[in-house]
């Protein structure tokens, strides 16, 4: 048992060593490899649709892009799962506490399985209702319908894939969690074609396909751990839901868990304004715009998952002047990433729009919103960065709040105001007006927790320092 224990500790201890920067290179670059290819799987599944559909293009575009929000909530899960158990994870390695990882890693395993079960018979039962609440439209409802059919029914291997991925993350195996990613995207860009034109199947076939994907990366994550080969042991003891690692988890990753569901949320009010000012075309460009917006989105939150296992070990070790210079790292990463995406859009959004339609209406819409809702990105890294900052510590309450800012606090007001003034166009100034007042918001908290870590780079007194940051009338 001692030479496991200090097995476990010596594959996670270069956390605490490194340099900051090559430590947060190491860990992003294999997450922000791993997001581009989600990126790029999830435009190919839209990208055959609209070939598959020829003159129904339109409508069938809009149906998956209907269907993604519903989608997100059952990644979500997933989501919370993850962050709430990685937090635990990294911190207990910091802290040499295996055991109390080992505990967490069974739970996040068990609860996949339960969660996904309980997704699944509401949604099943009540498809139909939850589109039309979406915004479902009568064009595009049956395609938004025959591809969540599927898609829920394999619930499971989002859930147990999202999650185990970001326990992965939290040994500081960055690596390996790329590898499960390329391994689901890359076999879903095989099979799309395969199951959309070979057997005819059309956006059914793309479900099976992203659904078969994800069970193959879930089943090579699955084999990591029942080998034995990372820094926290599987035990089949540690499946038994455990209420105190459960509650910790819960409020840990609710944050990250309400910014995805505030994300669908968000999407019926979207989809809703769409449908009232711009119709299908309408609807179909947001959607089209979103899958832009992942290429750069997915590798900037790629970079702040790289943050998290230095953040939460070196938290756990008391050594927080490391965490300073690894945020200060990823915010000028995230920053500049996010910089170099307003430009390319900017340059070439004719460009990218076409790959998928060439509707006349389409283009000219499409051109209008990306160069719009795209203002606002170089300030999201800053959002991101310290929502993760937080989640990492965590620091439930203002991580919650952090991540939630955008979406939920900021951008669905807007989406409901501004159109009433500005008709079509108001939809898409929502975005960019919501990122700038998260960013004063991300900026205001982190100012205040980076003069604890200055002041207490080697002090014990920043663990009670920081629960002020914790307390919701302090924030």
């Amino acid at each position: 048992m001692k030479t496991e224990t200090k097995n476990m500790e010596e594959k996670s201890e270069f956390l605490g060593k490194e340099s900051t920067g090559k430590l947060l290179f190491k860990l992003s670059t294999p997450v922000v490899i791993g997001m581009l290819v989600q990126a790029i799987y999830n435009v190919v599944d839209t990208f055959f649709v609209g070939v598959a559909y020829g003159t129904e293009s339109v409508q069938a575009i809009g149906g998956l892009s209907i269907a993604f929000p519903v989608q997100m909530i059952i990644m979500a899960f997933g989501i919370v799962l993850g962050t709430g158990g990685s937090s635990i994870i990294s911190r207990a390695l910091g802290a040499r506490e295996n055991k109390k990882a080992e505990r967490t890693l069974g739970n996040v395993f068990s609860l996949s399985l339960i969660l996904s079960m309980l997704i699944a018979v509401p949604c099943l039962f009540y498809l139909e209702p939850i589109l039309r609440v979406f915004g479902a439209t009568p064009g595009v409802l049956p395609y938004a319908r025959d591809y969540l059919n599927i898609i829920i029914l394999g619930g499971i291997f989002f859930v147990f894939g999202v999650a185990v991925q970001n326990i992965v993350r939290s040994e500081g195996n960055a690596r390996l969690a790329m590898n499960a990613m390329l391994i689901g995207g890359g076999l879903n860009i095989l099979l799309d074609p395969v199951f959309m034109f070979g057997f005819g199947m059309g956006v059914k076939g793309a479900a099976i396909a992203t659904v078969l994907a994800q069970a193959v990366a879930s089943v090579f994550l699955l084999l990591y751990y029942l080998k034995g080969m990372g820094s926290v042991h599987f035990r089949s003891e540690t499946l038994k839901p455990d209420l105190k690692i459960i509650k910790e988890i819960g409020a840990i990753g609710t944050g990250s868990f309400v910014m995805e569901s505030a994300s669908s949320l968000m999407m019926i009010f979207v989809y809703n304004a769409l449908a009232d000012y711009g119709g299908d075309v309408a609807i179909a460009v947001f959607g089209i715009t979103m899958k832009i917006n992942s290429f750069i989105f997915l590798p900037l939150l790629g970079m702040a998952f790289g943050l998290q296992p230095i953040v939460g070990f070196n938290y756990g070790a008391k050594k927080y002047g490391r965490i300073v210079e690894a945020v200060k790292l990823a915010l000028v990463a995230a920053t500049t990433f996010g910089l170099l995406g307003l430009l390319i859009v900017y340059l070439f959004a004719e460009k990218l729009l076409i790959i998928f339609s060439a509707d006349p209406e389409y283009l000219e819409l499409g051109k209008i919103a990306a160069r719009i809702m795209f203002l606002g990105t170089p300030l999201i890294g800053l959002n991101v960065v310290t929502t993760i900052l937080f989640q990492a510590l965590g620091k439930a309450r203002p991580a919650f709040i952090l991540s939630v800012s955008r979406q939920l606090l900021f951008l669905i007001p807007a989406v409901v105001l501004l159109p009433r003034f500005y008709a079509l166009n108001g939809v898409w100034a929502a975005f960019p007006v919501s990122d700038l007042l998260a960013f004063m918001l991300s900026g205001f908290m982190l100012i205040r927790i980076y003069r604890i870590f200055r002041k207490n780079k080697t002090s014990s007194k920043v663990a009670t320092e920081l629960e002020v940051t914790d307390k919701p009338l302090h924030i």
